[in-house]
């Protein structure tokens, strides 16, 4: 296949939609599409077409389909057609199979029905690696997802979400007019995440996990890494792809994850990467690398928002605006003077209910709980747990701010295999 643009496609996308031949002409309607059931995720080996409302139905295999954007087209040297594969076995009729079947727990129990299929592209293959069981999925399905989206946006600022259940939970038990099966019970499935590219990358082989990451955006590819959790996977990936790709990545992660990334490098890997980023950020980064893993310093985030304390209440708050997409903590803004020794301490509750003028020096709590750089990190658990804060300051001997231990960070070290 030589020219697909995107790294997934929907089953709405293909259906009676029309196949054409590089001269121009149609060769009829993509009625179904056939795949092969192997682990974990099945893939793709032809489409059922259709010419006429009433023709006969063809099988055309999917290496002949040379193109699928803007047109579903097939490569002139290898358009036979032939009869469909045999039902049951290996292969499974997805429009007649799958599409719209309601999904049961295993213990009998309907739940939800299936709106539509995402497949992922990957070397020429289509692999489907999840149900769409979504309203979305369903407005896609019958064309009106463009204008219900627009609509509820314009209405409500209401964002229709995605709701897909990864293939692998799902069970395809026969070829019949059955239900399909989730792997999970009932009570399980409202813990499902909803299609995560870490879940497939982690149940890949590393030829394909290595092709799947290589093909993702910058920004894709950072988000995927900070789910994976597994610290020997992320290291696998980040060192696939060039330096220079690499510190893109890197500077899209959290400035948390970004930190425990680096850490599990090579030094030389490390300071390679760190050499072609921007200074500013690979400054923030050498300065959290500095210290060990096992102490507050090694927990803590320089991505706060530390403001003067003659600052207006109002001027905080603009602040906090501008700079919260690049900010790991958001709960609290901290009073600092000019040479960073923190005076105290602003809540988002304080800040929001105070007088627009007020000076934060008048807002601020002075009674302040704070954690030594070369704290162990456990000490710095306990504060925040006995204390109930969402954030802890780290200062030196000079009671300068030098970062922040978000709760994010101490949940990790309390639940390490929660994800």
């Amino acid at each position: 296949m030589t020219a697909t643009h995107k790294d997934f496609y929907f089953f709405s996308e293909f259906l009676a939609r029309k196949l054409y031949h590089p001269d121009g002409s149609c060769l009829g309607r993509v009625v179904d599409l056939v795949a092969e059931r192997v682990e974990p995720y099945p893939v793709v080996t032809g489409l059922m077409i259709r010419r006429g409302v009433r023709g006969p139905r063809a099988f055309l295999p999917w290496s002949a389909v040379s193109r699928i954007d803007p047109h579903l087209m097939v490569s002139p040297d290898s358009i036979q057609q032939s009869e469909a594969p045999e039902r049951g076995g290996k292969m499974a009729f997805l429009r007649e199979e799958v599409l719209d079947k309601q999904i049961v727990d295993t213990f009998g129990a309907k739940v939800v029905r299936v709106n539509d299929l995402q497949f992922l592209s990957l070397e020429s293959q289509l692999r489907l690696v999840h149900v769409d069981v979504g309203f979305r999925g369903l407005m896609r399905r019958v064309g009106w997802k463009n204008w219900v989206s627009a609509v509820l946006r314009w209405l409500f600022a209401y964002e229709l979400p995605d709701h897909f259940i990864p293939w692998k939970y799902v069970q395809l038990l026969s070829a019949g007019s059955g239900p399909l099966h989730l792997s999970v019970s009932q009570k399980k499935l409202g813990q499902l995440h909803p299609a995560e590219l870490a879940d497939i990358l982690e149940d890949l082989g590393g030829r394909d996990r290595s092709a799947i990451f290589h093909a993702l955006d910058t920004e894709t590819a950072a988000d995927t890494l900070e789910e994976i959790d597994d610290p020997k996977l992320q290291k696998a990936l980040i060192e696939t792809v060039t330096v220079e790709k690499a510190s893109d990545i890197i500077e899209e992660m959290s400035e948390a994850d970004a930190v425990d990334l680096l850490a599990d490098l090579p030094q030389d890997t490390a300071d390679e990467i760190l050499d072609s980023m921007e200074e500013e950020w690979a400054d923030d980064l050498r300065e959290l690398l500095v210290h060990p893993e096992e102490t507050a310093g090694g927990m803590m985030t320089t991505a706060y928002l530390g403001l003067a304390p003659d600052m207006t209440a109002a001027a905080a708050w603009q602040h906090l605006r501008d700079d919260a997409i690049d900010l790991e903590v958001i709960d609290y803004v901290y009073v600092v003077d000019g040479q960073d020794v923190l005076q105290g301490v602003v809540s988002i509750r304080d800040l929001l209910t105070s007088p627009p003028q007020k000076c934060l020096a008048d807002i601020q709590s002075s009674r302040l709980v704070t954690v030594a750089p070369d704290a162990d990190k456990d000490e710095a658990v306990e504060l925040l747990a006995k204390y109930g804060f969402k954030a802890l300051p780290v200062v030196d001997e000079q009671n300068r701010l030098t970062g922040v231990i978000s709760f994010r960070s101490a949940l990790e070290v309390l639940a390490p295999d929660a994800g």
